[in-house]
């Protein structure tokens, strides 16, 4: 990737190209033969544009993707051509078309491959894949780092040539992106720039692969079934060493995120959750071998990330992270995540005092630490708010909370799912759908498909739980329609009992189906901002978070219910429990995530040692003192290693948004033609306008004003104390 700021996005192409060889940049491109006629078609799609996935093989695969990166940067050098010996330049025919001409093939191509590479690793291996990625990425920078592009749509932009507001909306992502490629730099300082983007890349990847090593280290053995016996069936086959026989043991427990939340949730045994606890929080700290430490790297990844900032002209890396962000500035983040700590730490306080006397009534003895929390809370779940996940995930068939999804759906935005016609698939679970609008003619205004089932092998276990992957955008420059992938491990259905899921499982799915529908529902002209292209990243999880709000809605939670076998509607103590589960420990969850927020941003703008950040950001957080082998900021993966870094406050901020965007509909009371009304302004904002528009634009166009953190704190049962909401 150029720069961490490269974009979100994908890319492909299709337009004329140079059959010559051609040096570009100081190195040669070779191109491979290809058929005259393949611009024009794609070739891992069938005549009516679907993926061909009954003939996909990785060999094909592997081809086309090499002939399309090529064919899409020799594009690049043809549009730069055009520009130079324009006379007259049309910004649009000549630059904004073709880009998008060359763009919407290749993501298209890079999105079915991720999409097999979720859903069918035997299709599409991750080693495959990664090169694919890669391959994709250095391609699609050409077009974000092209010095020629760059100044004729500057120029354009500041000449005031006529431009629709979409127009203008796309010219000023490539002008962002483009200052942020360092496109307005001198000569010297683009060597700087370079210089500690090689070496950021370098370090990222030696701390990913000493965090993946220490991860893989760890396996401990349990022999004894009275420490298994609450633990859910389908977790024991996944760990016992004979699956045919997952109540007998051994097990085999391993650092994977997915294994070790679920064992630290069931274990009662307190050594044993000390454990594998102390195991996870300290992968690659101080104390470990040299070979595997990691603070040093983490060190000097803050330290180019700082050079880099500065070399653009950023104080420090978190004020530069915030041009992609709604929130706009670092006091805006502090101010309002200050905010919500004033209401979450007393709560947590109150929480924690809770858990521990109900904890100490059933023969605990002692303070509860961070490796009891998980433990205890869902004791006190089950006992408190008689939440009983095998119990409740009875009621919940995926049938039927699909028919309930699907009907909310229709009934707010009057869009109607259902099963297309029969199509290649990569599996046999998986299940396609059509998306009709009602206002519009029959013919479907896009598709998806639906995996939904976990299988033992050749599926990628997403540590999520599931996934959505925008397989082609929407663009009317290209007539193509959206195109997704919702990638799940659901539960397999087995002998007459269909996949039955946890209350965790409903609101991941709505979730991901709400995060497609801003992918399906765009009425965006051009795919680079379309959907969710081009929306802040912290925003981007708006639509999905809304959706899963619907989930704790009681009269929602009996339209997606029903006993699997007998029909039984779920009981009103179950409806209940469901809507105030989410204030169970809220004040600490939301404690920790402000915290992680903080300290993610504070890394990337203090020039404090690691280790002082977390010590003072600890204290102002937590209830449950630091405990001095917990060193989880050395294996944080994702703020040093991916695209977290001083962005993961982002999610919190979509729930906050999403939050108060619910908050909309609960206004109406339940009032049909109220909430048909919010509905349809919800479409036409944030499922409609995708990232043509400012998010925090598309947040007052809905709700007439900016959001705020009340609505929050509303949600997760929480009393805010600020007089000023």
């Amino acid at each position: 990737m150029a720069i961490a700021f490269c974009g979100k996005r994908v890319i492909l192409t299709r337009n004329s190209f140079f059959k010559t060889l051609k040096r570009r940049n100081g190195y040669i491109i070779l191109l491979p033969e290809i058929g005259e006629d393949l611009p024009e078609k794609n070739p891992l799609l069938k005549e009516d544009g679907l993926p061909e996935f009954n003939t996909f093989t990785i060999e094909k695969s592997m081809a086309a993707i090499g002939q399309q990166t090529v064919l899409f940067e020799q594009g690049i050098a043809k549009i730069e051509n055009d520009i130079k010996e324009a006379e007259k330049l049309d910004i649009v025919t000549q630059v904004l078309h073709p880009l998008e001409d060359l763009s919407i093939p290749l993501e298209t191509t890079w999105g079915v491959t991720k999409a097999l590479y979720f859903g069918n690793q035997s299709l599409m291996p991750t080693k495959y894949y990664l090169n694919i990625h890669n391959r994709m990425i250095r391609a699609r920078a050409t077009k974000f780092t092209s010095l020629p592009i760059y100044k004729a749509l500057k120029e354009a932009f500041a000449s005031k040539v006529p431009l629709t507001p979409e127009q203008k909306r796309l010219i000023q992502k490539y002008l962002l992106e483009g200052r942020l490629n360092g496109l307005d730099l001198t000569e010297k300082q683009t060597e700087d720039l370079q210089h500690s983007i090689f070496h950021l890349h370098k370090k990222t990847t030696e701390m990913l692969k000493k965090v993946e090593i220490a991860t893989s280290m760890f396996k401990t053995t349990v022999s004894d079934p009275t420490v298994m016996k609450d633990f859910p069936e389908d977790f024991l086959r996944q760990i016992s060493v004979d699956s045919k026989n997952p109540r007998t043991g051994p097990w085999k427990i391993t650092l994977e995120p997915r294994i070790y939340s679920q064992f630290m949730e069931n274990c009662p045994d307190r050594e044993l959750r000390w454990n594998v606890w102390q195991a996870y929080v300290g992968r690659c700290a101080l104390h470990m071998e040299n070979t595997l430490r990691t603070s040093g790297n983490l060190e000097d990844i803050r330290d180019h990330r700082k050079n880099q900032a500065k070399v653009l002209g950023y104080r420090c890396y978190a004020e530069m992270s915030m041009v992609t962000k709604t929130a706009g500035s670092l006091e805006t983040v502090y101010s309002v995540l200050s905010r919500l700590l004033e209401t979450a730490r007393p709560a947590q306080e109150q929480e924690l005092q809770e858990l521990t006397t109900f904890a100490h009534d059933r023969g605990f003895d002692g303070d509860l630490l961070w490796w009891d929390v998980d433990y205890w809370s869902k004791k006190h779940r089950r006992t408190v708010y008689n939440y009983k996940d095998e119990v409740l995930c009875e009621y919940f068939p995926l049938p039927q909370v699909l028919k309930g999804l699907f009907g909310l759906i229709e009934e707010l935005f009057d869009v109607r799912i259902v099963e297309g016609r029969k199509t290649d698939v990569w599996h046999t679970d998986v299940r396609f759908f059509d998306v009709i609008d009602l206002k519009g003619s029959a013919e479907p205004i896009a598709h998806f498909y639906l995996d939904p089932y976990a299988r033992e092998k050749h599926k990628m276990n997403l540590e999520e739980g599931g996934w959505m992957v925008g397989m082609q955008s929407a663009s009317k420059i290209m007539m193509t329609k959206p195109l997704a992938a919702l990638v799940f491990n659901f539960p397999t259905p087995y002998a007459d009992v269909p996949s039955l899921l946890s209350v965790k499982d409903v609101v991941k799915l709505f979730e991901k189906v709400g995060t497609a529908l801003q992918h399906m529902l765009t009425t965006v002209s051009y795919g680079e901002i379309a959907g969710l292209a081009n929306v802040e990243w912290d925003s981007v999880g708006v639509s999905g978070h809304f959706m899963a709000n619907w989930c704790y809605e009681p009269r929602v939670i009996k339209k997606i219910s029903s006993h699997y076998r007998t029909g039984e509607a779920l009981g009103e103590e179950h409806v209940d429990s469901i809507r105030k589960i989410r204030s169970q420990m809220a004040g600490f969850m939301l404690s920790k995530e402000i915290y992680l927020s903080r300290c993610d941003l504070e890394l990337h703008e203090s020039e404090d040692f690691w280790p002082k950040i977390q010590k003072r950001l600890w204290e102002e957080h937590f209830v449950i003192p630091h405990d001095s082998d917990d060193s989880q900021i050395t294996a944080w993966s994702s703020i040093f290693c991916h695209n977290l870094g001083a962005a993961y406050y982002s999610d919190l901020w979509s729930q906050m948004i999403a939050a108060d965007v619910y908050s909309a509909f609960l206004e109406t009371k339940g009032d049909k033609e109220a909430v048909r009304e919010t509905a349809n302004r919800f479409r036409e904002t944030f499922l409609s306008l995708g990232g043509s528009v400012p998010a925090g634009e598309v947040f007052r166009r809905f709700r007439g004003r900016d959001p705020n953190s009340k609505a929050l704190l509303k949600n997760l049962g929480l009393q805010s104390k600020d007089p000023r909401e």
